[in-house]
């Protein structure tokens, strides 16, 4: 099973129609760690047409519409998910240091996470951690922001394999991990 992990969409849909695009056609179903910003991301995100599963993070304003934009399929989960898909255990939340914790419990064979804009990807006992990035194409430096590539990230279960992705335009491309 292939899984498409996105976070920090902040608005940007010109960022995330392409990568919703892509993932559509290679992966089985959809993780979105947060930071959606405004409830008509909801509908970008209902464009995949598989199971989407959805944290809130620290920039999600109007929880209430975001909430009654969900279904059966695409699911807001609130703070914390917590997925079992197939006998593989995945606990997705928006913040970096509580998903810290969430993979060195040991719970989880795969932690998503978001909030610092900032591809991630580590091996915490038997537990991968992985940050995709942000779609939102920017990220918080010292003296203000600076933009970055877009990204996501796909994982494969079987092979519990990575990869990241840019988008360029209106193309995601292989993006080497830094």
């Amino acid at each position: 099973m292939q899984l498409g992990i996105v976070s920090d969409i902040h608005d940007h849909l010109h960022y995330l129609q392409p990568a919703i695009a892509y993932l559509a056609e290679r992966t089985h179903v959809l993780i979105c760690c947060g930071d959606l910003c405004s409830p008509f991301v909801m509908d970008q995100l209902a464009k995949y047409p598989g199971p989407v599963h959805i944290v809130f993070g620290n920039n999600d304003a109007d929880l209430f519409r975001i909430t009654r934009k969900s279904n059966d399929r695409v699911q807001v989960h609130g703070e914390l998910a917590e997925l079992d898909l197939d006998g593989f255990r995945v606990g997705v939340n928006h913040y970096d240091n509580i998903a810290a914790g969430l993979a060195r419990s040991g719970l989880y064979d795969l932690v998503c996470y978001g909030h610092n804009h900032r591809f991630r990807l580590q091996q915490l006992g038997d537990t991968v951690a992985l940050n995709p990035g942000a779609i939102m194409g920017a990220a918080f430096a010292p003296g203000g922001w600076e933009r970055i590539q877009p990204t996501f990230a796909t994982f494969a279960i079987g092979s519990r394999e990575a990869k990241l992705y840019r988008v360029d335009g209106d193309q995601c491309l292989p993006h080497q991990f830094t």
